[in-house]
């Protein structure tokens, strides 16, 4: 009898709450609601049958990736989103029975990847309001330790970890693969790559799909010491990235006018929807990306029921208890969400034992 392999069958499926029916106003994906960079949809528009019909090598990208960064090609791998970068460095460095080390609460699929690849997850539990954790970071590592996974800043909470703090971790592992998970980059500044010429055991990950609007079309980046990267390139599909993501990212990168404005804006909007947050007794916590994490409380499950059936999906966090993770969407749709809140706020201390009745719509909510 046919039979998977045990590690396989041992992974809890990752649940993305796009299975459900899909809400008017989706903030819980920590996408982009304004979209991609005009110049990139009119890129798009002027692709032909041919360049789509034909295997467009990933190269040429890497190298403009490479520039942008300041860096040399044979330091970047792109990939089919940030995903296949964690999932190719995984199977590039783990063997069965090895130790991947990371922060929780964290992004459910690393230990996916790591469990497919046979290793075992150690996770060392977020410090007092989600604070990195150093100590036990540092108290985790064993001779076992093949991947340390330091997301930065982290998902779902918004936490910045120090440079040194990350410094401290790599220089303890140096047999070690430690990959930062730059994923909200764009929102914070923050960045390890110049550190990537000094250790060879520092990876970092890149994506378009938040800040660049370009979600749709899976496009990532995977950085790190030519010489690893190279081996890495033994395990990676040759046409790993689409047509679409390659054609358009020269101009996606060169439009950086719209990432600048885009960003102010959701840090802007970020900053005021907490601010609104808490003027309604909810706990949140300062946030480095495009979202934030807040706390309900006992209440979480009927907010969150009641503010999907108004047309809104925010990103239930069973991990952080009582809290929901909000994607930043635009102004307008922000105000639109914290308006709902209002009202379901003022229904639950109206009839706290009686539910909720659907809040008042005030029309379709337009970026």
């Amino acid at each position: 009898m046919l039979k998977p392999r045990q590690c396989v069958l041992d992974i809890h499926p990752y649940h993305s709450p796009l299975n459900a029916a899909e809400p008017k106003l989706r903030l819980d994906m920590n996408e982009s609601t304004t979209g991609c960079s005009p110049r990139v949809l009119a890129r798009l528009r002027q692709l032909d049958e041919k360049q789509l019909a034909l295997y467009t090598p990933r190269e040429p990208g890497e190298r403009l990736v490479a520039a942008f960064l300041r860096l040399r090609p044979g330091q970047v791998l792109l990939t089919n989103g940030a995903d296949e970068a964690i999932d190719v460095l995984f199977r590039g460095f783990l063997e069965p029975g090895d130790e991947v080390v990371y922060v929780t609460p964290a992004f459910g699929m690393y230990e996916i990847f790591a469990r497919a690849s046979g290793a075992k997850t150690v996770l060392v539990p977020a410090g007092p309001e989600y604070a990195f954790p150093l100590e036990g970071l540092l108290r985790a590592i064993s001779q076992r330790t093949r991947v340390i996974v330091i997301t930065n800043p982290n998902n779902p909470t918004g936490v910045l970890a120090d440079r040194d703090a990350i410094l401290q971790v790599v220089k303890a592992a140096p047999d070690t693969a430690v990959l930062l998970d730059e994923a909200y980059f764009e929102f914070c500044g923050a960045t390890m790559l110049s550190a990537i010429s000094t250790f060879p055991n520092l990876f970092v990950a890149r994506t378009f799909s938040k800040a660049y609007g370009l979600a749709g079309i899976r496009l990532g980046a995977l950085v790190g010491d030519a010489q690893h990267m190279g081996v890495l390139r033994r395990i990676c599909s040759p046409f790993n990235v689409n047509a679409c993501a390659l054609e358009c990212l020269r101009t996606a990168l060169s439009d950086r006018k719209f990432v600048a404005e885009y960003v102010q804006q959701v840090r802007e909007t970020r900053d005021w929807t907490r601010q609104q947050l808490e003027l309604l007794g909810f706990k949140c916590w300062p946030s480095h990306g495009n979202f934030v994490l807040c706390r309900f409380g006992a209440q979480k499950r009927l907010i969150l029921q009641t503010l999907r059936e108004c047309g809104v999906g925010l990103r239930d966090r069973a991990d952080c208890p009582g809290c929901a993770r909000i994607s930043i969407g635009t102004q307008k749709e922000m105000e639109h969400v914290i308006h709902l809140l209002k009202e379901i706020c003022a229904r639950v201390a109206a009839q706290p034992q009686q539910g909720l009745d659907r809040p008042q719509q005030t029309g379709q909510v337009k970026s």
